[in-house]
């Protein structure tokens, strides 16, 4: 844990009799993009403001970027980014400015100034409407300049507590090029989000946080083969195949109106190669084959029994 970006330990955090964080352990490498869902209310922005040092853990430890999150909160500080779930930008000020106001904050000066707030817009695609006020920049376009603002002093690590909740798909989308390009320069990405494609898209690896707790953490692919459900779908053009199928495929389930079967399967080229070997040597050949393996989606219901969207966050 001493080489991690980002370290925990039993971190604990309440609200009166209600707990929120019930031992959390994390241990994310440098340069990673590490991904964490949960429902509402499951506690992923409480998360995030503790490991930010924005409130305090009732126990456990944490280390940022080797730095204690309670005895060294300014260290920790200097080497993070924050983009919360709603853009922090002031309306009243263009999109440059609001760049030049964070540099200002950061004691950034004169030409490195200029440099780095030039560098941002025309990394985020922004120069054209540099000297716009921020409150007619669309969704997509606040977003951007805020996770830009987030990057003025260059963080080893960010922060991302749903990035891109409201954006339309395209927005979105340009956000995930973005998180990729920060990554290949070494950043350390810490994502919560909802969206489970999101997960599935950037991440390298996934923890499924429910009751306070860790229910569940790995690679993407490693959480998906934890969840039965594999299966492939063979589709018929008569009824007499799709008879003649089902005796000689036992455990498949039979969808007449369809003329469709479906055949468990962990999904693999093999297992296929096989299935449909067995169907030709009774001189069957299926009209359409469709492999289905579970996503994020059945990992994520599978593991809280719930929706992503559920009473109220904290």
């Amino acid at each position: 844990m001493n080489n991690a970006a980002i370290a925990a330990s039993g971190l604990r955090k309440a609200y009166g009799d209600k707990t929120i964080l019930d031992g959390i352990d994390l241990n994310i490498g440098a340069g990673t993009i590490f991904s964490l869902l949960g429902p509402n209310g499951a506690g992923k922005t409480t998360t995030v403001n503790v490991l930010t040092t924005l409130q305090h853990a009732d126990g456990g430890t944490a280390h940022i970027a080797g730095h204690d999150i309670t005895a060294e909160p300014e260290a920790v500080r200097k080497v993070i980014g924050v983009t919360g779930q709603f853009a922090a930008v002031d309306d009243l000020l263009t999109g440059e400015e609001n760049l030049q106001l964070m540099a200002d904050l950061h004691r950034i000066r004169g030409a490195q100034r200029k440099q780095v707030v030039g560098g941002l817009l025309a990394r985020f695609d922004l120069e054209g409407s540099a000297r716009k006020l921020a409150s007619t920049y669309s969704g997509g376009m606040r977003r951007k300049l805020d996770l830009a603002m987030t990057l003025v002093t260059k963080p080893d690590i960010v922060f991302l507590d749903e990035p891109t909740t409201g954006l339309d798909p395209r927005s979105r989308r340009t956000m995930w090029e973005i998180v990729r390009e920060l990554t290949g320069d070494g950043v350390t990405i810490f994502l919560t989000t909802q969206y489970l494609e999101e997960a599935d898209q950037l991440a390298d690896r996934v923890a499924v946080l429910d009751g306070g707790r860790i229910v569940a953490e790995g690679t993407p692919d490693e959480l998906k083969r934890r969840v039965p459900g594999s299966h492939v779908r063979l589709r018929f053009t008569d009824a007499a195949d799709l008879g003649t199928a089902e005796q000689i495929l036992p455990g498949s389930t039979r969808d007449d109106e369809a003329l469709a079967l479906q055949v468990p399967s962990d999904g693999g080229s093999k297992s296929l190669r096989a299935l449909l070997d067995r169907l030709a040597a009774h001189s069957i050949e299926a009209d359409e084959v469709a492999i289905h393996t579970p996503d994020l989606d059945d990992v994520f219901f599978a593991l809280t029994g719930r929706p992503t969207t559920e009473a109220v966050e904290q």
